[in-house]
């Protein structure tokens, strides 16, 4: 591997996110781990909490849901193919979000149609038939 391994096999939960490209910044990894939003191995923790290669850590942002293993420790941020290469998605979490893709645009394709704003050709009629400029 071309990771920078961490030094004593030991690496901070909140430097290793960020390295891992989940959270753009330490602070954002600190402040979602605080805020209950990132479980190691099923338990709730502080940021400081050491990493350890093969513990499950699951990670909650927005509509993403992600369980992954850690295959890796690196402390310093490298590009995203490299990052890719710390962990590993569970087959569980990969099939989850797919189902939720699946699901997510099916929603949007229930739309009535008719429902919401008019659009312009439908504008356009509505000025025809009503000899109203101003709608």
């Amino acid at each position: 591997m071309t990771i920078d391994q961490a030094s004593d096999g030991k690496c901070r939960l909140d430097k290793w996110l960020w390295a891992a490209r989940f959270y753009k910044t330490r602070s954002l990894a600190t402040d979602a781990i605080d805020g209950g939003k990132v479980h190691v191995d099923g338990d709730r923790v502080k940021p400081a909490k050491e990493v350890r290669v093969g513990q499950v850590i699951d990670i909650r942002r927005k509509e993403l849901d992600m369980a992954v293993v850690v295959r890796a420790l690196s402390v310093t941020r490298k590009g995203a193919p490299e990052a890719a290469l710390l962990y590993e998605e569970t087959p569980e979490s990969s099939a989850k979000r797919a189902n939720a893709a699946v699901t997510k645009q099916a929603d949007h394709a229930k739309r009535e149609r008719g429902a919401g704003r008019p659009t312009k050709r439908q504008l356009r009629d509505i000025k025809k038939f009503t000899g109203i400029s101003n709608y």
